[in-house]
């Protein structure tokens, strides 16, 4: 593991508190690429399998563990997907939206 996905993996939003109790079974966890139209989901990890500088870019762009991000849209070959986070609206590819895990309510 790289020195920027172990710093990354230690800043946390400070809003973010896990959950440690069985309400957590009920969510269920994907990544950012497999949620539809207007879903709204928490995300859990950033970087699963992308290199360090796109995780890194990722985390720059808001997308860190317990923020919450929704799915506007996506373009007519469904590449890319427009979400909303933190009050703007960013697309992603989806190459880049599947190294994002995300959890999402029952």
């Amino acid at each position: 593991m790289s020195m920027v996905s172990t710093h990354l993996r230690q800043r946390v939003i400070e809003s973010y508190a896990p959950r440690e109790h069985a309400s957590d079974a009920a969510s269920a966890r994907t990544t950012l690429a497999e949620l539809g139209c207007g879903r709204r989901a928490r995300i859990v990890d950033v970087g699963g399998d992308a290199d360090p500088a796109t995780a890194r870019r990722m985390f720059d762009l808001g997308f860190a563990p317990g923020v919450e991000v929704e799915v506007l849209r996506r373009a007519p070959l469904a590449d890319p997907v427009i979400f909303r986070i933190a009050g703007y609206e960013i697309a992603l590819r989806r190459v880049q939206a599947r190294c994002i895990e995300v959890s999402t309510p029952a």
